[in-house]
């Protein structure tokens, strides 16, 4: 009863009133605030792990007010600190070489208009290196930009355009839902065989303006991402064990991983309530 009245009321007149020793009090609420310390500390840590230790003071925060509790990032970054707790995301990144340039004539259609209505309308396309023993290969991830959700993914051991076709196949549904593919100006992108792909399915093309990473922003932004979460430390020893825990990290991306971009929601859990609202 002190506790909840002591913003209003002072300590001393309470206990005076309630015929309570003074000294009672700060006892019993020094061990009080030890416990709710302690189950604090623990739900951080829960949730840093559960997070594949990527979530900084701002996500779990969230996470917390999910929970029913109203904690500051300071507060939060301070428990962080005591338990060792540091996100990938201050980790040092590298940055691979620059591929050659596809120098065809496509337009940049999509002119930066990120912010889509419809799912698997507009979707943006890159790929990022991961070691795999002493060798590099690659990913290439196919995302929705309604949703950021990663609809379409692949590995392998070379970055080229059948990498990218791969990642086309693995999209579930029908790919004639698809309407743009937008994508930089790499090499990988500028083959034949994607060409009748989308022709196929009648999905129009749109490219990047060459040396513009802005253009393609919200691939790059995802990119950096999958590099911090998933690539940064790890080296697998297969093929076959990467794509496993690709699958693994994409499912965990798409389900359980919030975005600050979509109100702190998971992909498929924003998607699921844009859905209710209009049913």
């Amino acid at each position: 009863m002190i506790r909840n009245n002591r913003h209003k009321y002072s300590v001393s007149a309470m206990c005076a009133v309630l015929q309570l020793p003074k000294s009672t009090y700060y006892y019993e609420s020094q061990e009080a605030d030890t416990s709710e310390e302690e189950e604090l500390t623990s739900l951080i840590v829960d949730i840093f792990h559960k997070s594949r230790q990527n979530y900084g003071t701002r996500k779990i925060k969230h996470e917390l007010h999910k929970k029913g509790y109203q904690v500051s990032r300071r507060r939060i970054g301070r428990i962080m600190r005591e338990q060792g707790l540091v996100s990938k995301y201050t980790v040092a990144q590298f940055k691979p070489m620059k591929s050659t340039c596809n120098e065809s004539e496509e337009g940049n259609t999509l002119n930066r208009q990120f912010a889509q209505d419809k799912a698997r309308k507009v979707v943006v396309s890159d790929l990022t290196y991961v070691r795999v023993r002493s060798k590099w290969h690659y990913i290439c991830a196919i995302l929705d930009l309604y949703n950021r959700e990663i609809i379409g993914y692949s590995s392998g051991p070379q970055k080229d355009a059948a990498l990218v076709q791969k990642a086309f196949a693995s999209v579930g549904g029908n790919l004639e839902d698809l309407e743009l593919f937008h994508t930089d100006r790499g090499s990988e992108f500028k083959n034949q065989a994607i060409e009748e792909l989308l022709e196929t399915f009648n999905i129009d093309r749109s490219l990047s303006m060459k040396g513009c990473p802005y253009d393609n922003a919200v691939a790059e932004a995802t990119y950096k991402v999958i590099k911090t979460e998933f690539v940064y430390g790890e080296t697998f020893e297969s093929q076959e064990q990467l794509d496993l825990a690709l699958f693994d990290y994409v499912h965990w991306y798409n389900h359980i991983r919030i975005h600050g971009t979509l109100g702190y929601l998971s992909p498929i859990e924003f998607k699921k309530r844009h859905l209710n609202k209009i049913v």
